[in-house]
């Protein structure tokens, strides 16, 4: 039975990234699909290129957001406007490669798992941000190996890149999850229920590279990093000690 693919691409600020990562998107998933960009009224255009770049393209559509800001509340707006059986989301600064979407789907179609998840830290991935040779992102790197180490020491041992926010899931199940928090937060208490629920999760190594143009939204200092960090343990120790079923 053919599946829609339902495709989220959270934007703010990417002017230079979002016509080639869309056009790189339509060319990898041959399945009928939607790619949904919802932005954030971003002030470089990010919108209006995406207007004036595909308006008579179908499989592609623009939600601008003028009183809303985040990534959580941004993928869980894609997930309540998506028509598609799969729904799959990913960042939007070509740090992460769209061609790896059909191998995610597939693991989905083919071998019929709830979630799979694109990991930095399973064999065959890497996050290979220290590439740039700019010490912080080599702090940033560090920084994000120590903190999903640590969530996966706390919570479950099985699954590993808790922050991945690289992801192709059942339409049927994401639904049923609420997101909350933002960044690195949103996608390891939703990885903690998907889990804790019994969903059948599997993780695709890929290669994280610097992103290609702009500038992070996380964080650009170290100040904003060790913030980021100490709200991500808050989240990890939150759900350590919370009932969710």
């Amino acid at each position: 039975m053919n599946k829609k693919i339902s495709i989220l691409l959270p934007t703010y600020n990417e002017h230079g990234n979002i016509i080639p990562l869309i056009e790189r998107t339509i060319k990898a998933v041959p399945q009928d699909k939607e790619i949904i960009v919802i932005d954030d009224n971003s002030p470089d255009g990010t919108a209006g290129l995406v207007e004036q770049n595909f308006t008579n393209n179908p499989a592609v559509r623009l939600i601008v957001r003028k009183d809303e800001r985040g990534l959580c509340s941004a993928v869980q707006r894609g997930i309540n406007e998506a028509n598609g059986d799969i729904i799959a989301w990913m960042d939007c600064d070509l740090s992460m490669p769209p061609e790896k979407f059909p191998e995610l789907i597939d693991k989905i179609i083919e071998e019929d798992y709830d979630a799979a998840v694109g990991s930095r830290y399973v064999k065959g991935g890497k996050d290979r941000r220290t590439d740039s040779g700019k010490c912080i992102l080599h702090f940033h790197t560090a920084l994000s190996s120590i903190i999903v180490k640590f969530t996966s020491f706390v919570l479950d041992k099985s699954f590993k890149d808790w922050t991945s926010g690289f992801i192709a899931v059942k339409s049927s199940v994401i639904k049923t999850i609420p997101l909350k928090g933002d960044y690195g937060e949103f996608f390891i208490e939703m990885m903690y229920r998907l889990l804790k629920k019994g969903y059948k999760v599997i993780e695709v190594p890929y290669e994280l590279i610097p992103r290609q143009q702009g500038q992070s939204k996380t964080a650009t200092n170290i100040f904003g990093f060790f913030k980021r960090g100490f709200k991500y343990v808050f989240c990890v120790l939150k759900l350590r000690f919370s009932k969710i079923i």
